[in-house]
């Protein structure tokens, strides 16, 4: 039998206490967490085991049959999903690295001890970010529209034929896009990292002789190596929730199909009101954004001895 000493009873009392006068601060964001989040996913989940028969080519009745993982082989065997998981896993390798890059080395420029301006150019870099998704995709457009596009007119005065929304060009013109509005936001986080080293970590290594670029790759960039991750599991996020940009896009590409990327893959068969295969793509993306992002956490982690 196991005996509780006084001492053990007082450690746990102040414990008790701390956890009641902090479950008021945290109750508000579990429930948002589990009406936002946790019930949506569930009821998605739930409603990917189950599809809609009917008989008589359709024009007979409607019926709910349990298929089990019939869905996922549906989907895993569909060459327009299978097909958007590849255009989105190829944008995100061509836009995330790079994205991640600039910021970096933004953010670095920024907080160097010489730079000046430093506000202006802070609020420059930011502004992309500060327009929504859709205005800047459709600012984009009209420099992408064979058209309208002076890039395009100018290219075609000097005998190149150039076209952003050509099926070889697309994945390059998105990627673009994203870089542009979301590298003013990373930067912003990664100089805030930046501004939390602490000076004398900085100070001991000028007095070695560690300035400059070196100072920055050998002693910054290791030291926000929290916040370059954090920024890299965001951006893995993002790209696979991409959707404003290819559908504000199809308006001058209309060789861009319909289920370009997950998302709207999903989007299409739930506007054909095949719920159950739509919730069934929504759960397959969301499983392959925590792979993903614990694939990243895990390989973060691991310390060269």
């Amino acid at each position: 039998m196991t005996s509780t000493t006084p001492a053990t009873v007082r450690r746990r009392r102040p414990r008790t206490r701390a956890l009641r006068r902090a479950l008021p601060f945290v109750l508000p964001f579990l429930a948002l967490f589990v009406i936002v989040y946790l019930v949506p996913t569930i009821y998605a989940v739930v409603q990917s085991l189950f599809a809609v028969k009917r008989s008589g080519l359709g024009l007979g009745g409607a019926q709910v049959d349990f298929v089990w993982f019939g869905n996922y082989l549906r989907a895993f065997s569909d060459p327009g999903f299978v097909g958007s998981l590849g255009r989105v896993l190829l944008i995100g390798v061509i836009q995330v690295p790079l994205m991640l890059i600039v910021a970096l080395a933004l953010a670095l420029l920024i907080d160097s001890r010489v730079s000046t301006g430093r506000r202006f150019f802070r609020l420059a870099y930011f502004v992309p970010y500060g327009l929504p998704g859709v205005i800047a995709a459709l600012v984009w457009s009209f420099l992408y529209a064979p058209t309208l596009s002076p890039v395009v007119q100018a290219a075609g005065a000097i005998g190149i034929d150039l076209s952003f929304v050509s099926d070889g060009m697309i994945p390059f013109s998105i990627a673009n896009i994203l870089t542009w509005a979301w590298t003013g936001y990373n930067m912003i986080l990664l100089y805030s990292a930046l501004q939390a080293i602490p000076a004398d970590i900085m100070e001991a290594a000028a007095l070695d002789g560690c300035t400059g670029w070196r100072a920055a790759l050998q002693i910054k960039v290791p030291l926000v190596r929290p916040a370059l991750l954090m920024t890299l599991v965001f951006s893995i996020i993002g790209t696979a929730q991409l959707y404003n940009e290819p559908i504000t896009m199809k308006s001058i590409a209309p060789n861009l199909p319909s289920d370009y990327t997950p998302i709207m893959a999903a989007m299409k068969w739930l506007s054909a009101n095949d719920f159950n295969y739509a919730a069934t793509l929504s759960v397959i993306v969301g499983a392959v954004v925590c792979i993903l992002s614990v694939f990243v956490f895990r390989a973060s982690a691991k310390r060269v001895d």
